[in-house]
């Protein structure tokens, strides 16, 4: 009887680790957005008084998991879009080439995860497809406040940054 309980017990240990480390390995998904307002042809604008509330209310951060890194070009508006977030998570802003869309998947696919991408309305339909998701439409300067959520089999979920952070049927 012993020798079958200590390989009931080894069976269990077995399996409840083999669960732990699927729950820790479980993928996570990739946020992109495309900065907030700002105003229409200038080349490096802040965040109109309308976009900066809405980086207030991004950083309320209601789409599932938290980022654990935030990916940003060097523009004013992407710093600018994802400054409150970084600050309430207390992480660094991570700057990259806006022209070098797989360098950028592939910063984001090493880790870690899962992460915010802020983007712009010439970026943001080829991250969302470069990441393994449904390409966006063309997005054009009156298209603010989307945010896609790519999951890791490739479904793609596009929200609304409204008047509420928080959405209810966002994948947790």
């Amino acid at each position: 009887m012993k020798p079958l309980l200590n390989l009931l017990a080894f069976a269990a240990l077995t399996l409840g680790a083999g669960c732990a480390t699927i729950a820790q390995t479980a993928p996570s998904p990739t946020y992109v957005v495309r900065h907030l307002n700002t105003p229409e042809g200038e080349r490096d604008p802040d965040l109109t008084a309308e976009g900066a509330a809405q980086a207030e209310r991004l950083s309320d951060w209601g789409f599932g998991p938290s980022p654990r890194a935030i990916y940003v070009t060097d523009f004013k508006r992407t710093r600018q879009t994802a400054a409150p977030l970084a600050t309430r998570l207390g992480l660094e802003l991570l700057v990259y080439d806006p022209a070098d869309t797989p360098g950028l998947v592939e910063r984001v696919r090493a880790g870690p995860t899962p992460a915010l991408i802020v983007g712009h309305s010439n970026t943001v339909p080829d991250i969302v497809e470069q990441l393994g998701g449904a390409r966006p439409g063309p997005l054009v300067h009156e298209d603010f406040g989307d945010l896609w959520i790519v999951g890791s089999d490739g479904a793609t979920r596009r929200l609304r940054i409204g008047a509420e952070a928080t959405v209810p049927d966002a994948p947790r």
